[in-house]
């Protein structure tokens, strides 16, 4: 049965927001004993409800920004054993940077520590909250593995791990949990890989209960890797519709969301709202999900504050544009 023409329409930060001036600043001027953590921590927690409000008053989610996280994998290589921090990398094509986890051994989840991380406005909205977490396949991918194992190997451990932290996280009220994974796309595992990746995944889901999951990929065009991601078990697949045609996209699997990435964070150019919504609806028409998530296609951190906001306020004219009109 296919799903019915209104489809329910929601939208929201898929990554961590720029950090302003004045943080960045002050998060400087710590490192050099110029200030205080004290009123840091003062300003962080300022600007992190300044960000919810905003995504409060425009969207479905509140992230808080993710303002004090160094990048998406720290949370998991200074949480867990058997992961030390490694070099700076640069990240995909952009002009950003990350530490390369290193793993060492087998790793171990320590309960709490990522939830400890997590921006705290999240934990006073915890059922409006969306929790991020990087992909078990592309967390593997871009680990210095020195354990000995497989990488098929590791994204399995890393499957069960992630099942246990969302039953944990679920237990605090967290509802809505992310995994971005953009290597499924940028480099679509096939063979044994495949197969660990769809079992951690599997694994994940077991343990998801009533929650929604969203993989979200984003970095090269979807559609060699449709093969993949049409098989993940998931509340919501995500794709980047920035680097795609809409009208190449075949149809997608039954009771599965639409996650579209539509804001491109790579420009400070402004999407147009008539346009966008008309390659939205393309997409919706072609793929045929049982619901549809917008966000911004890449991390809206690459860009500065003042044009991640105006992108974000665009983000909602087309939420409102589809939901007062409806998608096909």
């Amino acid at each position: 049965m296919s799903a019915p023409p209104n489809r329910p329409v929601f939208a929201g930060l898929t990554s961590a927001y720029p950090r302003s001036e004045e943080l960045v600043r002050a998060t400087r001027d710590l490192d050099r004993g110029r200030a205080g953590a004290g009123a840091v921590e003062t300003l962080y927690a300022a600007s992190e409800k300044e960000v919810a409000a905003l995504e409060e008053r425009l969207f479905t989610t509140i992230t808080g920004g993710y303002l004090r996280w160094n990048d998406l994998f720290r949370p998991i290589a200074e949480s867990w054993t058997g992961f030390s921090v490694g070099p700076l990398t640069r990240w995909l094509e952009t002009n950003t940077f990350f530490r390369q986890p290193v793993l060492a051994q087998p790793p171990v989840r320590v309960p709490g520590t990522v939830a400890a991380r997590l921006p705290p406005v999240l934990g006073q909205r915890p059922e409006k909250a969306r929790v991020l977490l990087p992909g078990p396949y592309t967390l593997a991918r871009v680990l210095d593995n020195r354990t000995g194992e497989s990488d098929g190997a590791v994204v399995a451990r890393l499957g069960a791990l992630y099942a246990e932290e969302l039953a944990e996280l679920r237990a605090l009220g967290f509802g809505t949990f992310q995994f971005t994974d953009p290597y499924l796309v940028r480099e679509p595992p096939d063979g044994v890989l495949e197969t660990a990746t769809l079992d951690a995944y599997r694994t994940i889901d077991a343990a998801r209960g009533s929650s929604t999951t969203i993989v979200w990929t984003y970095g090269a065009d979807p559609t060699p890797a449709l093969r993949t991601l049409d098989r993940l078990p998931a509340s919501v697949i995500g794709i980047d519709l920035t680097e795609v045609e809409a009208a190449s996209l075949p149809a997608g699997p039954e009771g599965v969301g639409l996650g579209l990435g539509i804001i491109d964070p790579r420009t400070t150019l402004p999407e147009n709202p008539v346009e966008t919504v008309k390659v939205v609806r393309e997409a919706v028409r072609r793929r045929r999900p049982s619901s549809v998530w917008l966000g911004p296609a890449a991390s809206l951190d690459l860009l500065p504050t003042k044009p991640a906001e105006q992108k974000l306020l665009r983000l909602a004219d087309i939420l409102q544009a589809l939901r007062r009109e409806g998608v096909a």
